[in-house]
């Protein structure tokens, strides 16, 4: 009998795991979206930022988060300090592709250092820069971008001193540079991306259901804990801790740092609670960020009660009013105001806290709002918004529920895709609330 039960377990692991890509199968991928990136993304956004040299510098264990992104599969970090230059000649439409690094920055950027020829590495940086002379240069600092804000004090200041003085105001921060990068998304990604979010809702489906909680004895940890070695087992990874709250009659609204730092632990699940996760995972250097409610039936229940149901269509709408108003050129405090504005006037709550999602859980660009910051967000919020990027479409709206004599908030979050043909969400949205248990219609209740 045992050897049976580990045959089907492994049976149903396979079902669960028939998305995800062996690591060598990932790593033949990674690579192959780097190369399109390069070739075909990276022209493009180092025209529209009007810079035609881009230099990263980073050093091992270090990185530039610009950078580790454009790591081959094989390497996990930088090797010792590692400079990659992209030169842009837009009258030839080429664009070279150089490590001033001691071997080839994997197969797409190739190595222009010969330590014997020149043993300085600052040195040869600063022959190919005069061999190319280019009319800007690019290096990644911010004050405002935290990814874009990756290069170093120390090499900064190793740079600029051995730059000829001549191109010292040449150098510009690049920083809508890099944020582009990040940000930028390709078709063959949009494809991946499907799939990603995908099995984010197939883990959440499974967390919140009879499989995982048995109401009365599980507990809000447990099913944290649950989800994060669900991404484990499946070979996956998470870039946050998950997070499972409830809502029930007994109790007042809590605060926005309930659902995050403030909320009890072990928590048991009950009849009549409404469960709400924030979950996301890591899949061939894209992320996730999702949000989703459930509840818990009471006995001869076969459906969440019609207020529960209404609430999630309130949310909905705030979602609908919010994505409506995307439009390119428009910056994330513009698109924010507007849709505060447009869902107050139909008698809504809303609270909306949306970030760029894609290489990064918290990327890089528009800020739409943050939770404590529903005026704007100065820096961040005035970046404008570009098509091929997706965003984590994360807000709330505050419902009162007479029969729990309380207000709920019900919180949602879905990656969404703003493209040239408007927006869309990578993989659906909630409409529905899950249940637990699912309702089993042969047993009439």
């Amino acid at each position: 009998m045992r050897i049976f039960w580990i045959v089907i377990l492994g049976f149903g692991f396979q079902i669960n795991a028939q998305h995800i890509l062996p690591v060598q199968e990932q790593a033949r991928v990674v690579d192959e979206i780097l190369e399109e990136r390069f070739n075909t993304v990276l022209p493009k956004l180092m025209d529209r930022a009007n810079i035609d040299m881009w230099i990263v510098i980073s050093r091992e264990y270090n990185e530039d988060p610009v950078l580790k992104t454009m790591l081959p599969a094989t390497w996990l970090n930088a090797r010792r300090r590692t400079i990659i230059l992209f030169f842009r000649n837009k009258t030839k439409n080429t664009i070279e592709k150089l490590a001033v690094a001691r071997y080839n920055f994997g197969e797409n950027i190739i190595s222009a250092w010969d330590k014997d020829k020149e043993p300085n590495q600052w040195k040869r940086l600063m022959e190919l820069i005069e061999e190319r002379q280019p009319k800007t240069i690019g290096l990644n600092y911010s004050s405002d971008f935290n990814i874009a804000d990756g290069l170093v004090k120390t090499d900064y200041e190793a740079f600029m001193k051995y730059l000829p003085k001549a191109y010292h105001r040449k150098v510009v921060s690049a920083e809508k540079l890099a944020i582009g990068w990040i940000e930028t998304r390709t078709d063959r990604e949009m494809v991946i991306y499907d799939q990603l979010v995908n099995i984010t809702h197939e883990i959440i489906a499974e967390a919140f259901s009879e499989k995982v909680i048995t109401p009365g004895i599980t507990t809000t940890t447990e099913v944290e804990w649950w989800m994060r070695q669900k991404v484990s087992d499946l070979g996956l990874q998470t870039w946050f801790h998950p997070t499972v709250d409830v809502q029930r009659s007994k109790d007042d609204l809590k605060g926005h740092l309930y659902s995050f730092s403030d909320r009890p632990e072990q928590q048991v699940i009950l009849p009549g609670d409404l469960i709400h996760c924030d979950f996301g995972i890591t899949y061939l250097r894209l992320n996730t960020d999702c949000q989703e409610l459930a509840y818990v039936l009471k006995p001869n229940e076969t459906r969440p009660p019609k207020f529960l149901i209404d609430a999630l269509k309130a949310g909905n709408r705030v979602q609908d009013i919010f994505t409506s108003n995307f439009e390119t050129g428009k910056t994330g405090n513009e698109i924010l105001l507007k849709s505060l504005k447009d869902a107050k006037s139909q008698g809504l709550r809303p609270s909306i806290y949306t970030h760029p999602l894609g290489s990064y859980g918290h990327s890089s660009g528009p800020t739409i709002g943050m939770w404590d910051a529903q005026g704007g967000v100065e820096g961040t919020g005035d970046y404008p918004l570009y098509p091929n990027t997706v965003y984590a479409i994360e807000l709330n709206t505050t419902v009162t529920i007479p029969e729990w004599k309380r207000d709920i908030r019900v919180m949602l979050e879905e990656a969404g895709f703003y493209g040239d043909n408007g927006f869309r969400y990578v993989n659906g949205r909630q409409t529905k609330l899950l249940t637990i248990p699912r309702v089993s219609d042969h047993k009439g209740n």
